[in-house]
């Protein structure tokens, strides 16, 4: 099986540091626990981008920073931020879709990703009515949740 290309904005990776004492917020932590597995065992590929990096490295706290480190080391592919993306970025802003979020957008649609994952269900809202991308936007658990009931489905 072909290996699901995701992409993370900074909302999942932070999610670990997040109120742990709310049901969702847990089960987004515990979703991401699993994507590096995934990742690992090449289920997954894993994008990052250049917007990652510059949004963690504003990111006051040390040990976050590490994190997100940690897991984007397991990336198999880097986007740096050119003039198409920019302009891809512009344009997603009109749909009231924030600067940093419209630059993870465009930066997962420039290379096809599969999925672009966050834990902001606006951001969610606003991308699905977009429409016309191949790439998918998904919150963490619903992602591990699709992709385990796939791959069981193709064991049977």
């Amino acid at each position: 099986m072909t290996p699901v290309r995701i992409y993370l904005d900074t909302s999942v990776y932070n999610r670990p540091f997040d109120d742990q004492q709310q049901p969702r917020i847990w089960l987004e932590t515990m979703a991401l626990s699993v994507i590096p597995q995934m990742i690992e065992s090449g289920d997954c590929v894993l994008v990052t981008s250049s917007v990652v990096a510059y949004e963690t490295s504003k990111n006051p706290h040390a040990e976050r920073r590490a994190w997100v480190g940690r897991v984007t080391a397991l990336a198999g592919e880097f986007v740096n931020v050119n003039p198409a993306i920019r302009q891809r970025a512009i344009v997603l802003e009109r749909f009231g879709i924030n600067a940093l979020d419209a630059l993870h957008m465009a930066s997962a649609e420039s290379v096809t990703v599969d999925f672009l994952l966050t834990c902001d269900d606006r951001l969610i809202r606003r991308y699905r009515q977009i429409g016309n991308t191949k790439t998918k936007v998904a919150d963490p658990v619903t992602f591990v949740r699709d992709h385990d009931e796939q791959e069981m489905e193709a064991v049977q």
